[in-house]
């Protein structure tokens, strides 16, 4: 029923329903949603059999109505079930020529359509239902699929994405270190159900491509998802959660189990707030992409929390007057003069050789060397006057910014290794003031890490400063020509990384 409608199916035991189960069933019909049900069969032997009461074992059947009539002072819920074949029906209370139907006036029969014809369709008390069937299976459908009159229909939002190994392939919540770095969807719930306190959406989660890819030798993945109650804090400027914030707070609500089917899509009642759904394979660094439809009974709002791009970059410290400065920055006057030599100007071949001299005595750093293009990139990022050399004032503000640089490389280095795997580049990142959409941290990941995804020194520093670059330049383009740019920082900046 999916694959022919593009719906979203559910799956009930009916045995394990919940309290409201005629009511969800009702609301689905009201939608034009599609309903079978069926009795399950222990072995091959049973398929097709005929119970004492007139039913199929194994059979596909359609619900098709509910509705109530009133019974010896008692209000009876009744279900019509159709048999596809046009014949063979239940034959217990309120099947079609029951004994049950005689205290039923003829108006209320004509209502309910009751008839003695044996056409495949008939009525049965729900209870009987419970009693009896095993199963049902409810596809939702898309409001695009149904009739423009339609009196009820679900409110839909799609979220396209992917997991990508290194940045947002963190696997699922027992990999701590890295499941907060998967993507992150907003869910504002805002309107409870109609005479409910809670408001009612389903979820479902879909692997695309994967029977496209299963001649490549690419399976089925082990997906799934869990629900968060947005919190005041552990949250970036985007909403984005932190991973301090799953070590300590348990999902409101999860897919019932990561399988490694197409689709995982399960049915949720919440109170109104702001929510956090996070998609995740089972196993970190698995790639694939994904859609997650999210089908709300009122108007729900969602947004991807990992499609903006925010540069934070502190102002560089104001020179002191040469009659004021410190001992210290006498000291640090006194070095420049001697790398810099007679015209107190620091070219790129003097930067190399200054910067690798003192990043190789720094043990705790693994560090291949700076080329000479880095350096460049450098002098770029910082030189004010347009020369293509460091002056003193330059230089002094590139080496507080190299200082924490390689402090905050250090503190994000976890595991003290030298080097910096993708995920802690990302916090590290951030720290420094940028936080990249998931596209663009992709891309710098790409470029700088090496197949075990992780970053030596220099490259985190040449991702740093080329980054600073293309922020920098976007910022002055802004304020000259801010009526021409049509790009917004993560479009400029990514168009500079892919150069």
């Amino acid at each position: 029923m999916e694959d022919f409608t593009g719906g979203v199916a559910e799956t009930f035991q009916i045995r394990e329903a919940p309290e409201d189960f005629y009511d969800i069933l009702g609301k689905a019909l009201k939608r034009g949603s599609l309903l079978g049900c069926s009795i399950d069969i222990l072995n091959a032997s049973e398929s097709e059999a005929r119970t004492p009461f007139g039913l199929i074992k194994g059979h596909a059947y359609t619900v098709t109505g509910l509705d109530q009539v009133n019974f010896q002072g008692q209000r009876i819920k009744l279900i019509r079930i159709r048999n596809p074949w046009g014949q063979v029906e239940w034959n217990g209370r309120w099947s079609d020529s029951s004994l049950e139907w005689h205290s039923v006036n003829l108006e209320e029969q004509k209502r309910l359509s009751h008839s003695a014809l044996d056409d495949g369709e008939f009525w049965m008390a729900f209870e009987d239902f419970k009693a009896h069937f095993d199963k049902v299976e409810i596809c939702n459908l898309t409001p695009d699929a149904l009739e423009d009159n339609a009196l009820h229909k679900w409110e839909v939002t799609i979220h396209q994405g992917s997991w990508v190994r290194g940045s947002t392939a963190g696997g699922c919540r027992n990999f701590l270190d890295t499941f907060w770095t998967n993507p992150q969807i907003k869910l504002s719930l805002t309107e409870r159900d109609e005479g409910q306190d809670g408001c009612t959406f389903l979820a479902a989660l879909m692997q695309k491509d994967r029977r496209k890819l299963k001649r490549f030798g690419a399976n089925m993945l082990t997906i799934g998802y869990a629900i968060y109650q947005c919190p005041d804090k552990d949250q970036d400027k985007n909403g984005h959660l932190s991973r301090d914030f799953f070590r300590y707070h348990a999902s409101s609500a999860r897919s019932k189990t990561f399988i490694n089917l197409r689709e995982v899509s399960g049915r949720f009642q919440l109170p109104p707030g702001d929510y956090i759904l996070i998609p995740s394979t089972f196993e970190p660094h698995q790639e694939a992409d994904f859609c997650l439809r999210i089908f709300s009974e009122k108007r729900a709002v969602s947004r991807d929390l990992d499609e903006n791009t925010d540069i934070d970059l502190p102002e560089p410290q104001k020179p002191t007057p040469q009659e004021e400065e410190t001992e210290e920055e006498k000291q640090f006057r006194a070095l420049f003069q001697r790398i810099a030599g007679e015209d107190m100007e620091v070219s790129a071949e003097e930067l190399e050789y200054v910067l690798n001299a003192v990043l190789q005595k720094k043990t705790a750093l693994k560090f291949k060397k700076l080329s000479l293009l880095s350096c460049r990139n450098i002098i770029s990022l910082m030189d004010t006057s347009g020369n293509g050399k460091l002056e003193y004032d330059e230089f002094r503000i590139f080496w507080v910014k190299l200082k924490n640089w390689m402090s905050l490389f250090l503190q994000f280095d976890v595991d003290k290794s030298g080097t910096m795997s993708s995920y802690e580049l990302r916090t590290a990142l951030k720290a420094a003031g940028f936080q990249l959409s998931a596209h663009l941290l992709q891309l710098v990941i790409l470029r700088y890490a090496d197949e075990n995804l992780q970053l030596d020194f220099d490259d985190y520093l040449n991702c740093l400063v080329r980054l600073e670059n293309a922020s920098r330049v976007f910022q002055a383009l802004s304020v000259v020509n801010k009526d021409t740019i049509h790009l917004n920082i993560n479009e400029f900046i990514t168009l500079t990384m892919n150069i």
